[in-house]
């Protein structure tokens, strides 16, 4: 199998090919820097995302503030993790790198405030 991808570990964002059979290596091709090779296989075997997005709050200046996660989180939990948190309002003050959720999933990965919010 064969699959074409833009990697995204450096600024580089160089065209790479990762082929595979079953029960054999991952081999990674088009990549200028080691982390490509690192991205392209992890792509295949478990993709991951930095989840980024915004959070209602209780304020009378500001309707949202953004969030992100502290790590890479697996791709199948970034809709459910999204959708608690277009659910949620959080009252403020909100303190840059205040956890809004801890220990997503059990993946050790920390929803973040990357802001301060003051009353």
């Amino acid at each position: 199998m064969k699959k074409d991808m833009i990697c995204i570990s450096c600024p580089m964002g160089c065209r790479i090919s990762a082929q595979w059979e079953v029960d054999s290596d991952i081999i990674v091709t088009g990549n200028k820097c080691e982390r490509g090779v690192i991205y392209g296989q992890e792509e295949i075997l478990s993709p991951r995302r930095v989840v980024t997005a915004t959070i209602a709050i209780h304020s009378s200046w500001l309707g949202r503030m953004p969030v992100m996660t502290s790590g890479t989180l697996p791709k199948g939990l970034i809709d459910p993790l999204l959708n608690k948190i277009y659910e949620m309002h959080l009252d403020i003050p909100i303190v840059r790198d205040d956890i809004i959720i801890q220990n997503i999933e059990n993946t050790g990965i920390d929803l973040i405030a990357t802001r301060s919010v003051k009353t």
